[in-house]
């Protein structure tokens, strides 16, 4: 892990999944139990299917799982998925990263904190909700509030807080991009979903090393 990231940031964006929390096994079983009410889908949904699309937009999430079916079924299922992982995870929510309160809190007094992810409208708020971290995060903003790629997600946050030197944290591929095409610094979360070979300022291995990082 590096240590030379010290009084170099303002502000630190997350992203959630693979982040944060990992919540694909109460999505899996969510989803699964959404293609159940359709006729047309007789393939299950895996953990591990969840978490190959883990950090895509909602809408290519269900391009890529079910690129067999017709547009009208295709938006189907991604309707009733999104219904029914709300309502699961309102009930079993998803698995805190270790020490990830303790670190937020820590962080919290030097940084200013906000998510963004390519999530649907109401899942950054129920994480927040349903584990009591509205205090921690000053703002969040997610693919299902406008429809647009978490890079430009990465710029409202920056400029509508008008943040000067901001780091974005994420697991996978995606993250990287799109922290790049915002013009925000990388740091990697080895522990989450994806793989990202180079381009980040620091890799952590575990949440509660950017307390050390940064």
């Amino acid at each position: 892990m590096d240590t030379s990231l010290h009084n170099q940031f303002d502000s630190i964006i997350f992203d959630l999944d693979g982040t944060l929390w990992d919540s694909t096994a109460n999505v899996a079983l969510a989803w699964q139990a959404a293609i159940s009410k359709v006729d047309y889908i007789d393939e299950p949904m895996t953990v591990e299917r969840v978490k190959s699309i883990t950090g895509m937009t909602y809408d290519a999430i269900f391009d890529k799982l079910f690129p067999n079916l017709d547009t009208d079924q295709r938006k189907e299922v991604q309707t009733l998925c999104a219904t029914s992982e709300l309502e699961i995870l309102h009930t079993k929510g998803g698995d805190l990263y270790p020490q990830l309160e303790e670190s937020l809190k820590y962080l919290g007094t030097k940084y200013k904190l906000y998510i963004v992810s390519n999530c649907q409208s109401g899942y950054i708020e129920l994480f927040l909700d349903l584990n009591n971290m509205h205090p921690h995060f000053l703002g969040h903003q997610c693919f299902g509030t406008k429809g647009n790629p978490k890079a430009d997600n990465i710029k409202d946050i920056v400029n509508d807080h008008q943040l000067k030197a901001p780091v974005y944290v994420g697991d996978t591929m995606g993250d990287y991009t799109a922290a790049h095409q915002a013009g925000v610094p990388f740091i990697f979360a080895s522990y989450g979903f994806g793989k990202v070979p180079d381009g980040m300022v620091a890799t952590v291995d575990s949440f509660s090393e950017l307390t050390e990082l940064l």
